[in-house]
């Protein structure tokens, strides 16, 4: 099972996220084990735990890959969409990744770390990418500057779409009769926006 020399460090930390993000996306938070991640790759569930420290910190890792993949793909489909529609595009988006990756979008929001354990700065800092997107988008639509009160309102609308988007992943809006969910979501935003340019 020992492969211990056939990879550096660095090699097999991207090693390890890439089978432990295909595993999440297979079968869930729920179904995750860091022990059938190192089974994947061929070595032993200490040299996950050499790499990462514990299960929680890898998965905490695997989500922040997540939020990088996310931001990538909503900054492509912003630069494919010139100045369209850019709220649109970044409240589809939000759904679009999403209704991709179920698993990979779920895990990141149903995974909590132990009370005494807190994010890296690196994860911090993947994580913190999407926000600043959305706060730049939403500045750039109220035609004014990303300032403390603009990044509040961005939060509050990805509060929003989060709300509108988990009840379509789970089929929630489905049972209320919402068809649409992403138009409604979209209408809410919009709201907001306008309200806030009135002030």
């Amino acid at each position: 099972m020992g492969r211990r020399s056939d990879h550096s460090r660095d090699e097999l930390e991207a090693l390890i996220l890439d089978a432990g993000a295909a595993l999440v996306a297979e079968v869930g938070l729920a179904g995750f084990s860091a022990r059938e991640v190192a089974r994947r790759i061929g070595y032993s569930i200490g040299t996950i735990h050499n790499v990462f420290g514990t299960s929680d910190r890898l998965i905490a890792a695997i989500n922040s890959r997540s939020f990088a993949l996310w931001a990538a793909y909503l900054r492509e489909r912003l630069d494919a969409g010139g100045d369209a529609d850019r709220i649109a595009t970044l409240v589809n988006g939000y759904f679009g990744f999403a209704r991709a990756h179920p698993n990979l979008w779920t895990a990141i929001y149903d995974h909590r770390l132990p009370a005494e354990a807190s994010l890296s700065e690196q994860d911090q800092q993947a994580r913190g990418v999407l926000t600043e997107i959305v706060i730049a988008e939403v500045a750039h639509a109220l035609d004014t500057s990303p300032d403390a009160p603009v990044a509040a309102l961005a939060r509050s609308l990805i509060a929003t779409v989060h709300g509108h988007c988990a009840f379509a992943i789970t089929g929630a809006w489905a049972l209320m009769g919402e068809a649409a969910p992403e138009i409604a979501a979209l209408a809410r935003v919009r709201e907001a926006l306008a309200g806030h340019a009135r002030r």
